[in-house]
């Protein structure tokens, strides 16, 4: 039944996923409030279809917060990288530089306001990053990072990239923890299963703290649904 439920998501999502990206030149047209409202609607889609299909729910613990914040969430499949922007009222979210070369899809990332970062990122264009980062934070918009830097399996907790550090001290705001737990029913390889998605968000962290303790404090937070 897995099997079943895992082919029909990805034939309905994906299939409405490349129609929406086809369409991004004309949505793009209308500015960058629009596209992040058709993004909201793409995650939307997502989440109706894991839910109808494939039988996942999303439970949210603690309270969203309000204001310009800093956002660092754990990432365990593709779920939380479109519902966080949606939830969290369209951030300006840091997204690895593979991701932005994707024809089109690229684009119109870059568009909507994304942070482009290189995982293995030098002075130049750890740099870049802060000053895009900067920019989305003058605008009035929050941001959204994975600090973690990809994908990771349920139960995994590498250590987070230094680029969090350095975007923490550059944008002098509180930090969210996000911890996520979606890898289970979403996995990165394998079948879809159903079963409870969870966002659980932290108290808010203040700015200016010494980069070991922000770290350790986030890296605890975002991870602890493991297990």
């Amino acid at each position: 039944m897995d099997a079943v439920r895992t082919v029909l998501f990805r034939i309905f999502f994906y299939g409405v996923s490349i129609i929406l990206v086809l369409c991004v030149p004309f949505a793009a047209l209308f500015g960058g409030r629009f596209l992040r409202a058709y993004s909201n609607f793409w995650a939307w889609t997502m989440q109706w279809s894991l839910h109808a299909i494939v039988g996942a729910r999303l439970r949210i613990e603690g309270t969203v917060p309000e204001g310009q914040l800093l956002f660092a969430g754990k990432h365990e499949s593709y779920f939380e990288a479109l519902e966080l922007t949606r939830i969290l009222h369209s951030p300006a979210t840091v997204m690895k530089r593979e991701l932005a070369s994707i024809p089109l899809w690229g684009w119109a990332a870059q568009r909507y306001g994304t942070i482009v970062v290189d995982r293995e990122a030098n002075a130049t264009a750890l740099r870049s990053m802060m000053r895009a980062a900067q920019a989305a934070r003058a605008s009035g918009r929050s941001v959204l990072i994975f600090p973690e830097g990809t994908r990771v399996l349920p139960g995994e907790a590498p250590p987070l990239r230094s680029g969090f550090a350095g975007l923490y001290r550059a944008l002098d705001l509180p930090v969210v923890p996000v911890a996520v737990r979606s890898g289970s029913v979403w996995p990165r390889k394998g079948l879809m299963r159903p079963g409870e998605i969870v966002f659980r968000f932290g108290e808010p962290i203040p700015p200016g703290l010494p980069r070991r303790e922000i770290e350790a404090r986030v890296h605890a937070a975002i991870n602890a649904l493991n297990g």
